[in-house]
């Protein structure tokens, strides 16, 4: 198995970014929802502007929080986990030590 300079091996990478994007997955899942819920109770102008606002604030959230770069995903990983957006199960294949960081970050 090739290993880049940051420690991950091509499998570990594949594993890493399918989580990655299952995570992501379900987090636009979650504010499509509330966004259904958020439109069907629209009911004037002022409605429509905090909805833009709601909008924008988790849009700058969510890209802020998925940053798929190898030297920070363990961290990502910890807060997707803590976030309950992705189990310790979906990381299955990494090294026990990569997954034993992410448990332990995810505490906090």
């Amino acid at each position: 198995m090739e290993t880049d300079l940051a420690g991950w091996t091509d499998q570990e990478q594949a594993i890493a970014k399918q989580a990655f994007d299952l995570a992501y997955g379900r987090a636009i899942a979650q504010l499509t929802e509330s966004l259904r819920e958020r439109v069907g109770a629209l009911q004037g102008a002022e409605d429509l502007w905090q909805l833009h606002d709601f909008l924008s604030i988790q849009r700058h959230s969510i890209e802020g929080h998925f940053d798929f770069r190898l030297d920070g995903i363990l961290f990502v990983f910890a807060s997707l986990v803590k976030d309950k957006l992705l189990g310790l199960d979906e990381l299955s294949g990494l090294e026990v030590e990569k997954i034993e960081k992410i448990t332990a970050m995810s505490k906090f």
